[in-house]
């Protein structure tokens, strides 16, 4: 008898390929096949509007668009403290010239516009494009400013770009909470027992990949856009954390205050369980 499947569609980014490396490598047990897509995150956000894949990881300033169709799962949220995207410019920039330079944004969905968006309202020569790609645009001199996420924010400084603000340690001041990035989204038609096996075998693969780092490594490096060690495992550290296995109330109550600024104000119905 063949064995369903459940399509899945993630980052490529280290934290993501961490927690879900087990499953892919078929280290866990679980009632279905899972079969995944590995997109950057404003395709992902997009595909997420279609509605086509059960399970997503997406932004979570895309909440107001998604719910109710999706809903917050508890697992394999990129959340914490001192883990935001950062603001950064070909030369030293004060904040009050941002408005009148054109800055290069991860994508239209992404948290990371909405963070520039809230701590820069007045903001207007807004550009997007892939985040691989911010960092050779700025040095080829297309743009003075850029906003950088996942491993280029480690980075930055080698290549001889200069930092104009932190969009997290921003928020952080701003609300008191953690910052949400992104998040693992369900749909709301996904069979429960699916969701609670997806729940279980997630939070082994937590514990699994860290204690099977070394054999998780090449498949990590397979799709993470810096292969250096060192940038890997500071991303990891970075973004893997006890939101990770658990939103926990004060992740949720992140999420909320994330909700708020979007435009909505839901209950706990926005999460998944």
């Amino acid at each position: 008898m063949s064995v369903p499947r459940l399509h899945l569609a993630i980052s490529p980014c280290p934290n993501d390929t961490f927690l879900f490396g087990p499953l892919a490598l078929g280290w866990i047990a679980l009632p279905f096949e899972p079969v995944f897509r590995f997109e950057d995150i404003e395709n992902l956000n997009r595909l997420a509007l279609a509605g086509t894949v059960p399970v997503i990881k997406l932004s979570f300033a895309l909440l107001a668009e998604v719910f109710p169709r999706y809903r917050v799962f508890p697992v394999g949220a990129a959340l914490g403290r001192g883990c935001g995207p950062i603001l950064v410019a070909r030369r030293p920039l004060a904040r009050e010239e941002v408005p009148g330079v054109r800055v290069l944004l991860p994508g239209e969905h992404t948290t990371a516009h909405l963070l520039f968006r809230l701590a820069f309202p007045e903001a207007r020569k807004k550009e997007f494009c892939l985040y691989s790609r911010i960092i050779p645009r700025l040095l080829s001199g297309e743009a003075e400013a850029g906003v950088l996420i996942h491993e280029e924010r480690f980075s930055f400084r080698e290549r001889g770009l200069y930092p104009v603000l932190d969009l997290g340690e921003w928020w952080e001041k701003e609300t008191g909470l953690p910052l949400p990035l992104g998040g693992i989204f369900v749909r709301e038609d996904l069979p429960r027992e699916w969701g609670q096996a997806l729940l279980s075998a997630l939070r082994k693969a937590f514990f699994q990949a860290r204690s099977r780092f070394e054999e998780l490594l090449p498949f990590i490096r397979r799709y993470a856009q810096d292969l250096s060690r060192e940038v890997i495992e500071a991303h990891l550290r970075t973004y893997i954390n006890v939101y990770t296995l658990d939103l926990g109330e004060e992740g949720r109550r992140a999420i909320y205050e994330l909700a708020r600024r979007t435009g909505i104000s839901p209950g706990p119905e926005l999460f998944w369980g």
